[in-house]
């Protein structure tokens, strides 16, 4: 992990002078399009990416990640180390010092009592933060001045950069959300949708699962920056529709996450109105196994713990002959060619994390079938699919509306149904699914369905606060509003344990270690993960928009303050 005190590389750095120059908003407009569109403006009542970036053009962390996954102060004058004192010698304290004429979008000054003030927030034992990994570990924030958070741990913490770190963890106004504690969280639309904070825009307009209307944020730290004055991001659509906003008509500006057979998007690339850009960090395409009983005859509670185990996937056998069925070799093939990889792992990278486990690159259709039937699973009445006790092996597999989605879709049930599965297809609306609303049924969060497919990540190029996701109590349920991160309610103490010991590890081998450990028992151990793809990200922008540093290890939107339109 490294440490920088500039905000980026030289080369970078020159790739953007021009935006330097220039004064605010002296380029007029820029266009965003996210096929997955936002439903609220902030990551801490959201775990879906697409909320996640669209907040950090408004609200921004103490430090960031660049795009070589280096630590860079943003709201913080410096990134603490041992080495600068700011963390401390024993590992149980971090000290963060923040830049001096900080001001919120209405003017008001930033201070320390905001940062410890979005600590509670997340950390309020009845709101459900769909971030709460990230204070994993943390006994006490202390504020000795306006300018001073002193974060200490109960156990030392050899990565201390979990709080208020990356786009997962930004800093929010405490005079604006302070009557937004604990369940009375969602229920603030205004400050939900509209936040006050430090980022280069500011919402104008806010209309969730459509467009964001935002304008340049008078107060920003720099005041050459944003070069844009208004900026527009719109949502929905489908990720074919994206790409062509860019690369063919150029509507738009950048386009995100461009999911898209490799044959499609060269075919676009060819429309030269914009550039197609990629790079590989932690994203994995991966089916979530459901252990609990989804049944709709059920309460809510029920549904969302292991109280009532799922009545066919609880079966570890069952779990791993479907995983066995999978050709990642064809899944890549069909969806993204260069820009993705088979992977038996949670966790791809970096190399000191991911699991050498290959297991599961091999198709096996004669050992799944056997599987099968050494579980107990057989063709009773010969009608081509499997029972066992009077229940029909019969599965609901749900994920997102994207044609590369639904092509694996597709293919996946095609091999399910060879093994005697009887498989029922569904797909949701990316804005729905990744929402997070808890009055909405098809959110991946309540996951009423048996098996469901999605990909996202960890910002940095530590995985601790990602591993730790999946702890006993952190899965979603009625009384944290449907938020929280365990989204298959898996649950064994002894992976908690490990949970633990990762956090109070300083050793970079035995981090490594342990984190290997940690996501071989969520995936070939018992199989309640199937990682798929390892997908590099590929989105796009126009060939006149300039300063664009496609970022794996953190929000997309990462530098949108240094964007700046080429005059051609």
């Amino acid at each position: 992990m490294k440490v920088k005190t500039l905000l980026m590389g030289a080369a970078a750095a020159s790739v953007m002078a021009p935006a330097a120059m220039a004064e605010r908003g002296a380029d007029g407009h820029v266009n965003i399009i996210y096929w997955q569109a936002p439903s609220i403006m902030t990551p801490y009542l959201s775990g879906g990416t697409k909320d996640i970036e669209a907040a950090s053009l408004v609200i921004e962390p103490l430090g960031r990640y660049d795009q070589d996954g280096n630590l860079v102060p943003y709201l913080a004058a410096e990134i603490p180390t041992v080495e600068n004192g700011g963390v401390s010698e024993d590992l149980t304290s971090i000290t963060w010092k923040l830049k001096e004429g900080l001001l919120w979008s209405d003017g008001s000054p930033v201070t320390s009592a905001d940062v410890a003030f979005t600590a509670e927030y997340c950390m309020h034992p009845e709101g459900g933060c769909a971030q709460f990994a990230k204070f994993d570990g943390v006994e006490s924030i202390e504020t000795p001045d306006d300018m001073t958070v002193v974060v200490t741990f109960a156990t030392p913490k050899p990565n201390p950069y979990g709080p208020f770190m990356g786009g997962q963890s930004p800093i929010i106004q405490k005079a604006q959300f302070q009557d937004c504690l604990g369940a009375r969280a969602p229920e603030c639309t205004e400050a939900n949708f509209n936040p006050i904070g430090t980022g280069p825009f500011v919402v104008d307009e806010f209309r969730p699962n459509d467009v964001i209307s935002l304008s340049a944020n008078p107060n920003y730290r720099d005041p050459a920056k944003p070069a844009f004055a208004t900026a527009t991001l719109k949502g929905g659509g489908d990720a074919t529709a994206a790409g062509r906003a860019v690369l063919e008509t150029g509507e738009f500006d950048y386009a995100w996450n461009l999911q898209l057979a490799p044959e499609v998007l060269a075919k676009m690339a060819e429309g030269g109105k914009g550039t197609p850009v990629s790079a590989f960090g932690t994203l994995v395409e991966r089916i979530e196994m459901n252990l609990t009983n989804p049944s709709p005859d059920l309460p809510a509670d029920t549904r969302a713990t292991v109280a009532e185990p799922h009545p066919i996937l609880s079966d570890m056998k069952v779990r791993k002959a479907l995983s066995m069925a999978i050709d990642r070799d064809l899944l890549v093939e069909i969806g993204y060619g260069q820009a993705g990889r088979p992977t038996c792992n949670l966790v791809p990278a970096p190399e000191l994390y991911a699991s050498p486990n290959t297991d599961c690159l091999t198709q096996d259709m004669e050992g799944a079938k056997a599987l099968l039937e050494e579980a107990g699973w057989t063709d009773s009445d010969g009608d081509g699919v499997r029972d066992k006790d009077g229940m029909t092996l019969s599965l609901l597999y749900q994920t997102s509306t994207n044609a590369v989605r639904q092509d694996f879709q597709a293919i996946i049930k095609q091999w399910w149904e060879e093994l005697g599965v009887e498989v029922e297809l569904r797909n949701i609306d990316a804005s729905v699914f990744f929402g997070g609303d808890p009055g909405s049924p098809d959110t991946f969060q309540k996951f009423y369905a048996d098996v469901e497919m999605y990909a996202n990540n960890f910002d940095g190029t530590d995985p601790q606060s990602y591993l730790a996701m999946y702890r006993c109590g952190n899965e979603p349920k009625p009384s944290s509003q449907w938020q929280g991160e365990n989204i298959n309610r898996f649950c064994d103490p002894a992976y908690d344990a490990l949970a633990d010991e990762l956090a109070q590890t300083g050793s970079l081998d035995e981090r490594g270690r342990i984190a290997k450990q940690m996501n071989e028992m969520l995936t070939k151990d018992t199989y309640t993960i199937v990682p798929l793809v390892d997908r590099g990200r590929v989105s796009a922008h126009s060939n006149t928009l300039g300063g664009v540093v496609l970022n794996t290890w953190d929000s997309e939107l990462w530098n949108a303050a240094d964007w700046y339109r080429i005059q051609e």
